[in-house]
């Protein structure tokens, strides 16, 4: 009878290497938008609260444009949220495909941890705002807006302060993202709902239909799939359901896993998806949502408002949701999933790298704004105080990780150097390479040519040496006969 196998899964162990080189291409990409998205909200505020530019700000933002006759004159933060985020949520979609077909979430005992990680991250935020709420007498409406995360904020800091997270906790926090996403979209779609017109939303879905068999059928070109595109995004907000979804459904539906047989019968080196997920990010990260944050973000700060800020229940529950709510969240969820199974830490960290984290996952920007403007639709002052309490928020816990996280830089630096090292110079990190009888012969030809070296220039100092001691011999000689 075969003994029942001990063997324990490595929690934020070491990535394959195809893993390794996504997740870097993937946050290089979100870092450079996160600082985008930082540097509009910051723009943001400075245009909404300098009394020379408040009305140019309003002005703008308010402005209306599109056609009426097909129910589209937006305004443009209206535009913003609706038309432009669907490109985020676009890339979302991609992003949870691949994570579901190739990624972290394609295994189920590998993605147990993070999924319960990150409905934690998302539940217990939601409860610490209803509990302030219920206590304070304030409104429940707001309960979702706390439970999202902004990766690329979140990135953008840490390349503000300089730290240097290993790679496994980099992917963590991606995917923790992109299950956060996932479950921010049916928030949005089940509780965001209001009302619904069927004709729209069948013509949506027909029009889906379509984008799915032209996929299938292999039909290439952006002339094709962008006006689809936006006749989907169209009918969509015209259904009642929030128009981002058409975004994440068309993201779903693009091929994310890479064919053995491709053309000329050789293995494909990127997958549909992946290839336009590489064209869309920039689009995404640097303009869409940069000017969500722009048209978004700015709210009228003053000292009476921040303060205001923690005497009001529903903007207290959104501090207190996204500081205390996701780090406790995030934390309990997986100490509790490794505890119980038989996923167990990597020896390489500790378990205050992965509260610092948990930390750095209370900034919530871009989704926690979508979901104030939808939460308090009805309620403008309500929906800006919200919005300052959500930047406030996301302020705090950003400061919050950036201690924590600057506490253990000089661990993580050295991870970093210790993945990124190859000394052989292959393009591969010599980390990846250790059980491969070639990498070694490599290395040992390159020390055996050190030790030549060394051997060389002892030899050169050893002569230089001798000659220098005959010579001062002979010098002494001569000098020692009688004055």
């Amino acid at each position: 009878m075969t003994a029942p196998s001990t063997a324990t899964r490595k929690f934020l162990g070491r990535l394959s290497l195809p893993e390794r080189n996504f997740v870097a291409n993937a946050l290089r990409a979100e870092t450079v938008g996160g600082v985008l998205l930082l540097v509009a909200a910051i723009a943001a505020l400075v245009w909404a609260n300098v009394p020379a530019l408040q009305d140019s700000y309003e002005s703008v933002r308010d402005f209306h444009l599109g056609p009426s006759a097909l129910g589209l004159d937006l305004s443009v933060e209206h535009w913003a949220a609706d038309g432009l985020l669907a490109v985020f949520f676009f890339v979302a979609g991609i992003e949870l495909k691949r994570e579901l077909v190739a990624g972290d979430l394609r295994d189920p005992k590998a993605a147990l941890l993070p999924v319960v990680a990150a409905i934690c991250g998302m539940a217990v935020p939601a409860l610490v705002y209803t509990l302030v709420n219920v206590t304070g007498g304030g409104s429940l409406q707001g309960w979702a807006v706390p439970t999202a995360t902004d990766i690329a904020f979140a990135l953008a800091v840490l390349a503000v302060i300089g730290t240097s997270l290993p790679s496994a906790l980099r992917a963590f926090l991606l995917t923790l993202a992109v299950v956060d996403d996932l479950f921010a979209i049916l928030i949005i779609a089940v509780f965001f709902t209001d009302r619904l017109n069927f004709a729209a939303l069948g013509g949506a879905v027909a029009a889906l239909a379509v984008f799915w068999l032209l996929l299938r059928k292999g039909v290439r070109g952006w002339y094709v799939y962008v006006p689809l595109a936006l006749v989907v995004w169209g009918l969509m907000y015209n259904s009642g359901i929030h128009a981002t979804i058409a975004g994440v459904a068309m993201g779903l539906m693009l091929r994310c896993h890479r064919r053995e047989d491709g053309p000329g019968g050789k293995p494909e080196e990127q997958s549909p998806g992946e290839r336009v997920e590489h064209l869309v990010r920039p689009l995404s990260a640097g303009l869409a949502v940069p000017l969500f944050a722009l048209f978004s973000a700015g709210v009228a700060i003053s000292g009476g408002a921040l303060g205001d800020v923690f005497t009001r229940p529903e903007t207290l529950g959104v501090i207190l949701g996204l500081v205390v709510g996701k780090a406790v969240g995030i934390f309990g969820g997986t100490w509790l999933t490794a505890r119980f199974t038989r996923a167990s830490l990597s020896e390489d960290l500790a378990w205050p790298d992965v509260f610092a984290v948990s930390s750095l996952a209370g900034i919530g920007f871009t989704v926690s704004l979508l979901i104030d403007e939808l939460a308090f639709k009805g309620h403008p002052v309500l929906a800006d105080e919200v919005k300052a309490a959500v930047l406030l928020g996301s302020l705090i816990a950003a400061v919050l990780a950036s201690v924590l996280l600057k506490l253990r830089n000089a661990k993580y630096r050295g991870l970093c150097e210790e993945e990124d090292r190859d000394e052989d110079q292959d393009g591969i990190p010599d980390i990846y390479e250790l059980d491969n009888p070639e990498y070694h012969l490599r290395m040992a030809a390159i020390h055996e040519g050190k030790a030549a070296e060394h051997r060389r220039l002892a030899a050169e100092m050893e002569a230089e040496r001798r000659a220098l001691a005959e010579v001062t011999g002979g010098a002494g000689e001569e000098n020692a006969g009688p004055a």
